[in-house]
């Protein structure tokens, strides 16, 4: 049986929506003020940056009887996927974050580390396959980070997004730009 696991739509708008938010009012603020970086420049940086994330953001992890693959889109080429066979995997190694949480690694038995994609939707099942497959107990695995923590970012991100907008209204009327 195959399963094929995406990156949580939650967490995909959160972050899309925050690059939008941080760097939409560039352009506006290099006409405002001048700047030797012409705003059309700007925005062509920030499309190509919106693309870029986009194809960061879009991940597969296929789950067969075989293995474990994480993928990207063929135009995603400085994402690097990984394959391991479910035979290769010797162990399931938490390591702790800088900001304190934890993620864990498959090890290979070459001693190779893969990292456990855990932004995924159906993560609980993902771990329950990866249990099955491996024989590995995976009770204590859980998500680096919960969907009330990207609610959160998400609306403190619509209220950037909206102070952006009466910014750069305010500057419009106001005859700046």
């Amino acid at each position: 049986m195959r399963d094929t696991f995406r990156i949580s739509p939650l967490i995909r708008i959160t972050l899309l929506s925050l690059y939008v938010a941080l760097t939409t009012p560039l352009p506006f603020l290099a006409e405002a003020t001048d700047a030797p970086v012409p705003s059309s420049w700007l925005w062509i940086g920030i499309a190509i940056g919106f693309v870029i994330l986009f194809g960061a953001l879009s991940e597969r992890v296929i789950v067969d009887d075989e293995g474990i693959q994480v993928t990207y889109p063929v135009w995603v080429p400085f994402r690097k996927g990984w394959q391991l066979p479910w035979s290769e995997v010797k162990a399931l190694k938490p390591r702790s974050t800088g900001q304190g949480g934890l993620v864990y690694y498959f090890l290979s038995q070459s001693g190779e580390g893969y990292l456990l994609p855990m932004r995924m939707v159906g993560f609980a099942r993902f771990v329950d396959r990866v249990q099955k497959q491996t024989g590995i107990d995976t009770t204590d695995v859980k998500p680096l980070s919960q969907p009330w923590m990207y609610l959160i970012l998400l609306g403190f991100t619509v209220f950037l997004l909206l102070i952006d907008a009466w910014t750069v209204s305010t500057a419009i009327e106001l005859g700046k730009i």
